[in-house]
């Protein structure tokens, strides 16, 4: 199986908090995303087939 790793910046801390939200309500584990504060990025590791699926679900929160 093909993984990849999928990053999403965000211009705000809410919309961040948002979308972990959102993959810990997808059934997304926690230890297959990182959450950078600094940077307002959310880092998930995923099959290339669901890929799809993540950058939907991150894109909901207004991505910059």
């Amino acid at each position: 199986m093909t993984m990849t790793t999928v990053t999403v910046t965000y211009g705000s801390v809410d919309s961040l908090k948002n979308a972990v939200d959102d993959l810990l309500g997808a059934g997304i584990p926690q230890e297959k995303f990182y959450v950078i504060k600094a940077d307002m990025q959310i880092k998930v590791i995923t099959p290339k087939t669901s890929e799809p699926e993540i950058l939907e679900l991150l894109n909901r929160h207004n991505p910059v």
